[in-house]
């Protein structure tokens, strides 16, 4: 099947997308593999396709006063690659590089990834983790959104059909910083079939555990993290698998014990002293 007829737009400024997506019938595009396959499976038809994939005001990394800021359109390759010097070892880094396939590294952004908003994303569940902020922008200004509060649900999140995620926004760390990240798939590159994802910072007294690749948003483990913090040990397996029946409580045994596998895994990520991470 083929995509249904529309209008191709590349704007020069984000300003002039804005413009364009002020119209409800038009749809943003970056790198094109979550719109690409929607448009051809005509699950997607905008009458209007905006392609700010070669916004250079949307490519960019910078260091602020209270972290890192990332450019909605740079690409998964550009972060795995080290491109930009400020991500060079940090987290993300290592994530980008077990997101699907080189080939859609090298197209898709994180942008693009959270305004498509898949339960199963890594950038979903690691950026909520994170404590990720996203400036999203329309003619009329810009507002931020805490990444916990993105996600509505599957595929749906709190982005206005005029809106553009502009960029996103980590917190500093603190130098003690632990993070672990583990997804389980049938095989490398698909998507998750559980997911976990755990930063324990105690200079910022922060403890986060979240579950993801669920049938909704990534689910948090308030309880679990901070036993874990507390004690700075990994929680035994039916701590874990309580924790997970009480964030998934619609799932079976099976997949209960699948999801524990995950956390129990990213936890022993976090807590080796060789994962510390500034």
């Amino acid at each position: 099947m083929k995509a249904a007829r529309f209008d191709y737009q590349r704007p020069d400024s984000v300003a002039r997308a804005l413009e364009l997506l002020a119209d409800d019938s038009a749809k943003a595009i970056a790198g094109g593999q979550s719109l690409g396959p929607m448009l051809n499976l005509r699950l997607a038809r905008p009458a209007t396709v905006v392609d700010i994939s070669g916004l250079e005001e949307l490519r960019g990394v910078s260091v602020r006063p209270d972290g890192l800021q990332i450019g909605a359109a740079v690409t998964h390759a550009q972060i795995e690659d080290g491109v930009f010097a400020p991500l060079r070892g940090h987290p993300v880094q290592r994530v980008a590089r077990v997101i699907a396939y080189r080939g859609v590294r090298n197209r898709g952004t994180i942008g693009g990834s959270l305004a498509h908003a898949d339960p199963a994303a890594d950038w979903v569940i690691v950026l909520t983790a994170l404590g990720a902020v996203l400036s999203l922008a329309t003619r009329k200004g810009t507002r931020e959104v805490a990444m916990a509060d993105f996600m509505q649900g599957a595929y749906t999140t709190a982005l206005a059909s005029d809106e553009l995620i502009t960029s996103v926004r980590l917190p500093a760390w603190g130098e003690a910083a632990r993070w672990g990240y583990y997804k389980i798939c049938r095989k490398t590159g698909e998507f998750a079939e559980a997911s976990c994802a755990a930063v324990f910072d105690p200079q910022q007294k922060l403890a986060r555990v979240v579950l993801g690749a669920l049938d909704g948003p990534p689910q948090p483990l308030p309880g679990l993290a901070a036993t874990v913090a507390r004690e700075g040990a990994l929680a035994d397996r039916p701590a874990i698998l309580a924790a997970v029946r009480a964030a998934a409580p619609g799932k079976d045994a099976v997949d209960c014990g699948l999801y524990a596998t995950a956390v129990e895994r990213c936890l022993a990520q976090a807590l080796r002293t060789d994962e510390v991470t500034a």
